[in-house]
């Protein structure tokens, strides 16, 4: 079979957890060779480590890129002039993988972050490309606030709400039922050990680390499950596995390296995005299994909350600016020819849609609200990118 996965791994130093995915791989009898993996790092990392570790995996190929490797990709493929929408050094850089992904002749994506370990009972890579391709009754959840806490299943008993919820939209009722889901364009894990919070919710916990006090385990989740039409939800890219045609719309947003020191948001904001043009393309995310474990490092939870904070009202007014945004763009596509639900021109013109409202708004009210513009501003250049590639790298259009 030819590698038509790949996996895309932000990493700085435990890059070594990857031999834990593989090896998961190889004991439920999952094809390695369909993987190739893409560890995206800095010039002050351990490069030739992550290569010798890659080359001692017999049966997986993949490529170490820092920096100055993905500068010369960049030039390599006529894109030089694009290098500015991945910020180095940070989580965002996982932007890196998807334009490789879009160059090479890949159907599928994984997001893996390296302070997370496979659960062993499940077949992780196996386990996600099942639920890119489910089929049948689900359970659908919605809530009156618009938003689904992923960790609603268990919330009455941990009251949890992961990074990236809007904190307007707590304490929310939450309703549930059976409904039909075919066209499946995401698969994200949760995670047991260390919840996925902000540092404000981290602080009301107890914890100066970084770190939760409070723990999630396999029983705090009770089965998959969609967010139902109209209603958001954050999406983490630390378990992550989605089908190729959403790269357009799921731009992992420039934090960090910006004049307003927004950070934390990037795979949270790619998320409300992505679900946006779901909900116009009649496509959906799946939730739940596979577990991974997420063993966070200890870090000052200062740190965090300082990188939040000057996004924490972006944050809670995103959603409302795009949740009108997108319909006429998509309807003006010919989707004809496309066999599975959506083709990445949709995708691509919602999420321009998208990029046009944050850039030509008027955002002052908002503190940091230029930061929307400066966005939408990189979102067009990430279209922008994409279509250089197509034009550059023949694949990219199949």
């Amino acid at each position: 079979m030819s590698r038509d996965i790949c996996v895309i791994v932000p990493t700085i130093r435990e890059y070594e957890c990857m031999r834990s995915y593989f090896e998961n791989a190889r004991e439920h009898g999952f094809d390695l060779s369909r993987l190739d993996v893409i560890l995206v790092t800095e010039d002050f990392c351990e490069t030739d480590e992550m290569e010798a570790m890659l080359e001692e995996e017999d049966d997986v190929a993949g490529e170490v890129f820092d920096g100055t490797r993905r500068e010369e990709w960049y030039e390599a493929h006529g894109v030089s002039e694009y290098s500015h929408i991945v910020p180095a050094a940070s989580h965002a850089e996982t932007s890196f993988g998807l334009l490789y992904m879009w160059a090479g002749d890949y159907d599928y994506g994984f997001f893996i972050d390296d302070d997370t370990l496979p659960h062993d009972e499940w077949d992780f890579f196996g386990t996600h490309l099942d639920n890119l391709a489910f089929e049948g009754e689900i359970e659908t959840v919605s809530s009156d606030e618009q938003w689904v806490n992923v960790l609603y299943q268990n919330a009455d008993e941990h009251d949890l709400y992961p990074r990236g919820y809007p904190y307007s939209a707590m304490h929310e009722s939450v309703e549930t039922e059976q409904a039909h889901a075919d066209t499946i364009v995401a698969s994200q894990g949760l995670w047991t050990n260390v919840p996925d919070l902000d540092a404000v919710r981290i602080l009301m916990d107890g914890d100066l680390q970084g770190q939760a006090q409070t723990r999630t385990t396999k029983d705090d989740y009770d089965g998959d499950f969609v967010a139902a039409e109209g209603n958001y939800l954050t999406v983490c890219s630390m378990n992550l596995a989605f089908r190729r045609e959403v790269i357009p719309a799921f731009y992992q947003l420039p934090m960090d390296e910006n004049e307003w020191d927004v950070g934390r948001f990037d795979d949270i904001w790619s998320g409300v995005f992505l679900k946006r043009a779901c909900d116009i393309l009649g496509t959906q995310i799946y939730n739940g299994e596979p577990l991974c474990e997420h063993n966070k490092a200890p870090r000052s939870t200062f740190d965090d909350l300082n990188n939040e904070v000057p996004g924490l009202e972006l944050n809670e007014h995103l959603w409302e600016i795009v949740d009108d945004v997108g319909e006429e763009a998509a309807a003006a596509v010919d989707q004809s020819g496309d066999a599975f639900g959506a083709d990445p021109e949709a995708y691509a013109a919602v999420f321009e849609a998208m990029a046009d409202e944050l850039e030509g708004g008027d955002w002052e009210e908002y503190n940091n609200g230029a930061f929307f513009n400066y966005v939408g501003e990189f979102m067009g250049d990430w279209l922008d990118c994409l279509d250089a590639l197509a034009e550059t790298t023949p694949t990219a259009n199949q």
